[in-house]
């Protein structure tokens, strides 16, 4: 588990501190706020079509290789981006080109880094029972949280003599191979041989952790069996569709607010002309709403323990009046007060529509599940964040609206389509 945690962990952080220097680059590089949003739309493209085809690739190769290969891809793309964008700032490349280079690069992340996210759910709900996988799937989400406190907090102090504010892009680099050369190291090979026989489904995948076995099992000269083919879950499957559809929605407005945040700090304390000065207060903003998903994630889920309706409901709710308070603060401290507000319920409205999906169907489907979960989400972010950088440059009262409107609509349609929490999480035969 500790070894999980660091993988989401460390991309978290990584791409929690890249956010927090963004606007300052763009600002730096002279280009309007939407191109640097959209510089983030290819990669995000390619997270929704290869996640679920990685998802499906760990249940035959094993959740470990998946993981190792997401964080090659995390660190390939980290490097290259901080490769180009010093380039850009230095002069040696325009504005135009640099933000190119820099969108080329980071799609290696939504390439191959997709492929561990599903991977580590895939990992976790395989191994709990369905009354403990919200929790068990929030203390994961927890480690993304986790990653998104370190990693604003560590961006200003990354912004290192020559190479300036593409130092984070160096740091975490350096950090992810650490992290890939222990997970290759210490997580047990997990690769899948044999299929499951008897009264157990053999681990890792098992749906049961007792080790009762048939006698067959235990015999090493049979030959192992093909086993059968997961069915194929798309986003519309009878069983996940209501999550999905919560998961869609929330999740545009969470990209959303996600995009305006930082220029947001930046237009609010007149740091426009002084980008550089910018990297700090948007990474105390990102910094407090990190902290108030934690909270959401380490301590309002589990000691209320919200089953997956109850969080999605809460969460939006909680949501939508973070975002009318971040929509009228004028200062730092009422930013992230509202962004915090924000978070909290972003943080308990991602775990739920997780844990949903996870729910709706059986265990040996959860790879299929963890796909269809890591591609929704990935679709939140290829025209959101540009989305809501465009209507935020032309009027700041209309996007804050859409991302309210958009989470009435998740606690409207949750409301009227989510299984209730009694029958979700009631454990049965997977």
């Amino acid at each position: 588990m500790a070894l999980l945690f660091a993988v989401m962990l460390t991309t978290a952080a990584g791409n929690t501190a890249m956010q927090s220097v963004m606007p300052s680059i763009g600002t730096e590089l002279g280009v309007n706020d939407v191109w640097i949003s959209l510089a983030y739309t290819w990669s995000a493209l390619l997270w929704v079509i290869c996640a679920p085809i990685w998802a499906r690739r760990s249940d035959k190769r094993g959740r470990k290789s998946m993981m190792a290969l997401g964080m090659v891809g995390f660190i390939t793309s980290m490097g290259l981006c901080g490769i180009v964008l010093w380039f850009g700032l230095i002069g040696a490349l325009s504005a135009f080109w640099t933000l190119m280079f820099f969108a080329a690069a980071r799609s290696l992340y939504g390439g191959f880094g997709s492929a561990a996210p599903p991977a580590v759910q895939a990992y976790v709900a395989a191994r709990t029972a369905r009354s403990e996988r919200t929790q068990a799937l929030s203390l994961i989400a927890s480690s993304f949280g986790l990653g998104t406190v370190i990693g604003p907090a560590l961006a200003p102090l990354l912004v290192f003599p020559g190479l300036g504010l593409t130092g984070p892009f160096a740091a975490f680099t350096i950090i992810g191979i650490v992290t890939l050369v222990a997970l290759r190291i210490l997580l047990p090979n997990d690769e899948p041989q044999f299929a499951a026989r008897g009264s157990a489904f053999g681990a890792p995948y098992g749906a049961s952790s007792t080790d009762s076995s048939s006698d067959d099992d235990d015999k090493e000269h049979e030959a192992p069996v093909q086993a059968p083919e997961p069915k194929r879950i798309g986003w519309f499957e009878s069983r996940v569709r209501p999550w999905v559809i919560a998961g869609l929605l929330g999740g545009h407005a969470h990209a959303m607010i996600l995009g305006i945040s930082g220029f947001l700090v930046l237009d609010r304390l007149g740091l426009r002309d002084t980008p550089l000065e910018g990297a700090g207060p948007v990474g105390v903003v990102l910094m407090c709403g990190a902290v108030a998903t934690l909270l959401a994630q380490w301590g309002v889920i589990p000691r209320m323990n919200l089953g997956p309706r109850a969080a999605i409901l809460w969460g939006v709710a909680l949501a939508a009046l973070g975002v009318v308070l971040l929509g009228v603060a004028q200062n730092l401290h009422g930013i992230a007060l509202g962004y915090s507000i924000a978070s909290l319920g972003f943080g308990l409205f991602r775990p739920g529509f997780n844990a949903g999906a996870s729910l709706a169907v059986t265990r040996a489907e959860q790879g299929e599940a963890s796909g269809v979960v890591a591609s929704a989400t990935g679709a939140a972010f290829v025209f959101a964040p540009a989305l809501g950088v465009l209507l935020y440059n032309w009027s700041e009262w209309v996007s804050f609206a859409t991302v309210v409107a958009l989470c009435f609509a998740v606690f409207v349609i949750g409301w009227q389509s989510l299984s209730a929490d009694e029958v979700t999480t009631k454990d049965r035969p997977a």
